[in-house]
């Protein structure tokens, strides 16, 4: 077995300019058995609507202010801190600004499964 190198041109959106991260890898097609969503949001309220996946996901918070729903609980995090959601728990999060909110989203499955839930 080789180590693989995944290019950024490969996961990133190509929109969200040279020092901002966003986009999503989906490891499965690699060989990893983890996906991961790079946020970045500058919009003040930005971020998913409710939804949860049959895995859990954790959320490393990089940069800026966050409010998360996780079922019926309501967390504020920071810059450093992570947040883990439990399997099958409906959440979202929304930035709470004033700066941008960068996080890294990992989901413990080689490929998304989202379910909307509004």
């Amino acid at each position: 077995m080789r180590g693989k190198v995944i290019d950024k041109a490969a996961w990133a959106d190509a929109t969200a300019g040279i020092g901002n991260w966003r986009g999503e890898f989906e490891g499965g097609a690699h060989g990893a058995g983890i996906s991961v969503i790079f946020v970045f949001t500058e919009k003040i309220g930005g971020g998913p609507r409710l939804h949860q996946h049959p895995y859990p996901e954790t959320f490393i918070i990089r940069n800026g202010n966050v409010r998360f729903t996780v079922g019926n609980e309501t967390i504020e995090a920071s810059a450093g801190q992570i947040v883990v959601c439990p399997a099958n728990v409906p959440h979202k999060f929304e930035n709470l600004g004033p700066e941008p909110l960068e996080q890294i989203d990992i989901h413990e499955a080689g490929a998304f499964e989202t379910v909307w839930l509004e």
